[in-house]
């Protein structure tokens, strides 16, 4: 045989070592892989319940080789976010038993006396406001403001204020002071008409004639008697009279007449009723003093200021500029006036004034038409006017004021 070809037999003969196979580590790897893949198929989803936002894992080329390598196996996909409910705004309150109510929900005793302190303090003010309207229509107000205005002519602005003030002061019964109420003007305006009303109707209201005192300087305390006797004698029936009203809790009603001719001693005793020590029920009472100091400087205001509106038609036939203009006007007269009466004595400082104007010639036959009704005369209007016309008057700026009001229409009608 030729060399270049190695006998068979030599081989056969020599047995040769075997070397290690690569084939079965490589077998145990793919199927240790195929093992993982079912493991993470099971662990996956189904299909449906994917969310295609989801990226894909690539998948694995079958023909390319694989190894096994000891790093942690791939990350499980992880679930799908789950849907977060939407909570329910309603509030759930615990139960309103003490058992499950926290402490902080308690009320505490404070919150309780203070709703008891408020339904109190309501009530009050609720009887209060109860107690003030039956003060005021104890006196019938309403009723005196209608007997004022059909029985005095002339004088609405007056009457308006005496009532406002009167009813300012009789809403409560208790007081600090008293009402000291100050009528001035000329002779024959109304001053003592009114005086006389006021006290009729108070007499018939409080039911009790001792409770209104109704004092003449020229009958009570006339020239020749002494004026300390004046004075004691005052004092004691000023001081009966608020007594009994204190008692029986009503507002009495004291009337001076003709207070220009008091003494200055009775003007001085006057003046202490107003003092705060006095005695509580010194304060709890009414007074009106008619006089006719400052009837010049009404006169003479009245006759300067004869073109403005000074009095108010009793029908209230005026606009809105007239009102203010008389009420100016007024304004300016009660300021003259004060200024005035402070300078005689310091009871006028205390003291609410109320001027009392000129009556005009129209007022005048009212006066007489009035005056013959109640003496049995028919009231007829020609009559009363040719009886006005007697009379004396003041000529300013087209107008005609009564020099002596309505004081002697009683005389005149006497006559008839």
């Amino acid at each position: 045989m030729d060399r270049g070809q190695p006998s068979p037999e030599p081989a056969a003969a020599d047995p040769v070592a075997p070397r290690p196979s690569v084939i079965a580590p490589v077998r145990a790897v793919v199927r240790l892989r195929r093992r993982v893949r079912l493991l993470r198929k099971r662990c996956l989803p189904p299909p449906a319940v994917r969310v295609d936002s989801e990226p894909r894992a690539p998948r694995a080329d079958p023909d390319q080789p694989q190894f096994f390598t000891f790093d942690g196996p791939a990350e499980l996909p992880s679930r799908p976010p789950r849907k977060k409910r939407r909570r329910s705004r309603v509030v759930l309150y615990p139960e309103t038993s003490r058992k499950y109510r926290p402490r902080a929900e308690r009320r505490s005793r404070a919150q309780r006396c203070l709703l008891l302190l408020v339904a109190i303090v309501g009530f009050q003010v609720l009887n209060a406001i109860e107690n003030l309207d039956d003060n005021a229509q104890r006196y019938d107000l309403d009723g005196l403001e209608k007997a004022l205005q059909r029985a005095v002519f002339g004088q609405p602005a007056a009457v308006r204020r005496v009532v406002a003030l009167l009813r300012d002061y009789l809403a409560t019964h208790v007081h600090s002071r008293p009402l000291l109420l100050a009528l001035h003007g000329p002779s024959g305006v109304g001053k003592s008409h009114v005086g006389r009303l006021l006290a009729r109707h108070f007499r018939a209201v409080l039911e009790d004639g001792a409770l209104v005192l109704q004092y003449h300087a020229r009958h009570h305390c006339p020239e020749p008697r002494a004026a300390e006797d004046c004075r004691q004698e005052l004092a004691r029936r000023v001081a009966d009279v608020v007594a009994r009203a204190e008692a029986e809790e009503k507002t009495p009603l004291l009337v001076l007449d003709d207070v220009e001719l008091l003494p200055p001693a009775l003007l001085d005793e006057l003046h202490g009723f107003l003092q705060p020590q006095r005695s509580h029920h010194f304060h709890n009472a009414i007074y009106v003093l008619l006089s006719g100091n400052g009837g010049a400087e009404v006169t003479r205001f009245v006759l300067q200021n004869a073109s403005r509106t000074l009095a108010l038609c009793p029908d209230g036939a005026h606009g809105a500029g007239a009102a203010a203009v008389a009420a100016q006007a007024e304004e300016e007269l009660r300021a003259s006036l004060r200024a005035l009466l402070v300078r005689e004595h310091p009871l006028w400082q205390a003291a609410a004034i109320v001027p009392f104007l000129l009556l005009d010639k129209g007022d005048v036959v009212n006066c007489f038409r009035d005056e013959m009704a109640g003496e049995g005369f028919f009231p007829e209007q020609a009559r009363a006017e040719l009886l006005a016309a007697q009379l004396s008057y003041y000529r300013v700026a087209g107008r005609e004021f009564a020099v002596t009001g309505c004081k002697q229409v009683v005389a005149t009608v006497n006559l008839l």
